[in-house]
């Protein structure tokens, strides 16, 4: 998982920091306590990002509320009600630690969510988004710690609409840029935190170029659906006609790559698939 990842990366470099400070630094032990207080601060305050959630979700944003179905059984991020009570980011170089995280592979890679009931529009522009708990690797980079996921959407909650993923096609030098995945989630971190950085629902969809949005997270618009094995025209015509009530989230590892013949794999070292923080859409009723 690469919050674990992310946790044990910076822990090793508090631990770096304080063994400097108190083995080569030539100032006074008081200035050293300080520096290390300050350090110990700055990695609770990353990690709790103002104790998010809070408890209370956000009147006027539309967040998915239902679990439909959830069957991952990943250590210590099992809990499906993580994917429902709100978003809380980490940012641009962290990842949120509330998160359900699905399994790789089998039925416990897939979560499926739904708005108690409530239709999800097919309005102008974007109609949802998607957050997942990705990072930058680090400020200078473009490359990003991801575990992208598939994502589907039904009406009816049988027959699934997803969207076009043949682009595809990345080398073992840029599968970890999220150019190489379009049409997944799962890829740009997670900016909007309910506590620390509360966002109004125009500014959550507001474009900053290039596919980010203001708040973080991959946006869809139902519009880009396409016919697959499963989803014919007539579902995808009721759906961009009618909207959709219930989405499916699946880890890429779980969904075959047609061109390969088995999962879509990508970089990483952990022991499961996506890290889910939540789905808003943009109009239901």
């Amino acid at each position: 998982m690469k919050i674990l990842f992310y946790n044990t990366y910076r822990t090793l470099v508090i631990l770096f920091l304080v063994t400097f400070l108190f083995t080569c630094s030539p100032e006074p032990k008081t200035s050293q306590n300080e520096l290390l207080a300050l350090l110990v601060a700055s990695e609770i305050a990353n990690n709790t990002k103002t104790n998010c959630p809070s408890g209370n979700l956000p009147s006027g944003i539309p967040i998915a509320v239902t679990i439909v179905s959830a069957n991952s059984n990943v250590s210590g991020f099992n809990d499906s009600s993580k994917a429902v009570n709100g978003i809380c980011g980490g940012g641009e170089l962290s990842g949120s630690l509330d998160v359900y995280a699905l399994n790789l592979t089998g039925a416990g890679a897939t979560l499926i969510l739904s708005w108690g009931g409530k239709t999800v529009k097919n309005v102008t522009g974007l109609d949802f988004i998607v957050y997942e708990n990705p990072f930058r690797v680090t400020e200078s980079s473009d490359r990003y710690a991801f575990d992208p996921m598939v994502v589907q959407v039904s009406y009816d909650g049988t027959i699934y609409c997803g969207f076009d993923l043949s682009g595809f096609n990345p080398s073992a030098a840029d599968s970890n840029k999220i150019s190489s995945w379009p049409g997944f989630a799962g890829l740009r971190p997670v900016l909007y935190n309910m506590s620390s950085n509360p966002l109004s629902l125009e500014q959550l969809f507001t474009s900053k170029g290039n596919g980010f949005l203001l708040g973080g997270g991959d946006g869809f618009n139902i519009d880009d659906l396409i016919t697959n094995a499963s989803c014919d025209n007539t579902a995808l015509t009721n759906i961009k006609t009618s909207g959709f009530k219930f989405i499916k989230m699946t880890s890429a590892s779980a969904i075959t790559n047609p061109n390969t013949g088995s999962g879509y794999v990508y970089p990483h070292s952990y022991n499961n698939g996506s890290d889910i923080d939540g789905v808003v859409a943009k109009s239901v009723e």
